[in-house]
């Protein structure tokens, strides 16, 4: 997808204890306050603050977001469209990524590996509003060899909060 060359992933970042509960605690609460934060994990506010920079210049802490109920915003339907693209549209598959990201309806594109490609979540008012978005931006699309859709029934979300594991933890989970 990319047209830069392929490369392995940087190894993880190893980060002591404080640097895990800061993550822990933003990612329980990305409004926290710096200095509740720093409360929270035991350290000076301006050592917190110097450590929550190091995480985003770092690009382990990539922004702060709110999560929105879009249903309770007229969007009652959300769906995931797997789509595949036709082999001769294969050089495209960034672009084709770009122009959905474009598309009110499209909260987000993800790239797969399988027989399908792409991933594409939606938020729309009705099923005519799905339907119109399959049809025309995507059976409508010459790239596009089929696309299957799912409705959501419902959201469920992992608690980000995962009191006293480390990230190390985590990685030998099963590994």
């Amino acid at each position: 997808m990319s047209d830069r060359p392929v490369r392995r992933p940087d190894p993880a970042p190893r980060l002591d204890e404080v640097d895990e509960r800061i993550l822990w605690t933003l990612a329980a609460d990305a409004r926290i306050p710096n200095n509740r934060l720093a409360a929270a994990v035991g350290i000076a506010p301006s050592t917190c603050l110097t450590r929550v920079r190091a995480l985003e210049d770092a690009g382990i802490i990539r922004g702060y977001r709110a999560e929105v109920d879009v249903a309770r915003l007229g969007f009652a339907i959300e769906a995931m469209v797997s789509v595949r693209v036709h082999a001769a549209a294969r050089h495209e598959l960034r672009d084709f990524a770009k122009r959905l990201l474009r598309v009110p309806v499209v909260q987000d594109v993800s790239f797969l590996a399988g027989d399908k490609d792409f991933l594409v979540h939606i938020a729309c008012t009705s099923t005519e509003q799905l339907r119109d978005f399959v049809a025309d931006e995507l059976s409508g699309d010459p790239s596009v060899a089929t696309t299957q859709t799912n409705i959501v029934f419902e959201r469920l979300v992992a608690d980000r909060a995962h009191q006293g594991r480390s990230f190390d933890e985590l990685r030998r989970w099963r590994a």
